[in-house]
């Protein structure tokens, strides 16, 4: 189940500032499945996105599968004096093969702005990571119609000139949606994720074509299938469902038939 494009999807999942060394138990249950063929990893590309004292151990263990490893953040720098920080090189060396950027949270609670965002794309770049930039409007945004002049905004300031669709993945996260259990209607989503299609066709040319438009926000298992089933929806960012295994593999089940 793939757009017009033939686009191969990814599921990703963002495990925030959640998970210890017995996460690890869940991750492995991913990587069994994935093993097992019972999600057709050829049909989707699947990610976990931990948080950074367990990429090392996760990407060990994930080493000969199918199974991608992601950082949540990294640094516009390589290395210097930024106590707490880690560089995309870091995220890297660890094993990771993509880095979040411009999540809400981050957005929120660390005041990134978009050219924060797209320094921190060209980090990523820089190291050979693909970068998941994020994008989507808040509550109060939707409510007076403002959602694609947000989304247009977020695109032009956060998506660096040399995004290509092999190194940059978008992800359409409604802020409103993230971690509430509500979620945009089909037709919703399926106007924004047209809308930043044809946006980036603008921006970028002839690569948006098949970059990949992910969709995150209270996605999960009894919702996925028809969110991953809509135009432009090239796959999922999923907060809490990628938690534990079972809700994570029941996600990419959308994928099997």
């Amino acid at each position: 189940m793939t757009s017009a494009r033939k686009i191969k999807p990814l599921v990703a999942g963002n495990w925030k500032m959640n998970g210890v060394k017995a996460a690890l138990g869940e991750a492995h249950k991913v990587r069994e499945a994935l093993a097992g063929g019972s999600t057709r990893p050829s049909a989707v590309d699947v990610m976990l996105c931990p948080p950074a004292t367990l990429i090392s151990p996760l990407a060990q263990g994930a080493a000969g599968g199918s199974l991608l490893i992601g950082g949540q953040d990294c640094h516009v720098k390589a290395s210097g004096a930024h106590t707490g920080d880690i560089s995309a090189e870091m995220l890297a060396d660890a094993g990771a093969s993509a880095v979040i950027v411009g999540h809400s949270e981050r957005r929120m609670d660390h005041g990134e702005m978009d050219r924060d965002v797209r320094a921190k794309a060209e980090a990523a770049h820089r190291a050979g990571l693909t970068a998941i930039i994020c994008v989507g409007e808040t509550a109060g945004e939707r409510a007076i119609g403002l959602t694609l002049t947000v989304i247009g905004r977020q695109l032009a300031g956060s998506v660096p000139k040399g995004a290509t669709a092999a190194n940059t993945v978008i992800a359409y996260e409604p802020v409103w949606a993230i971690g509430t259990g509500l979620t945009p209607t089909a037709a919703d989503v399926a106007e924004v994720h047209q809308f930043m299609r044809q946006t980036l066709g603008k921006q970028l040319g002839e690569t948006a074509g098949t970059m990949r438009l992910l969709y995150g926000g209270s996605v999960k298992a009894s919702n996925a299938k028809e969110l991953m089933a809509v135009a432009n929806v090239d796959g999922a960012l999923v907060g809490g469902a990628s938690l534990k295994a079972d809700d994570f593999c029941g996600i990419l089940a959308a994928y099997v038939d």
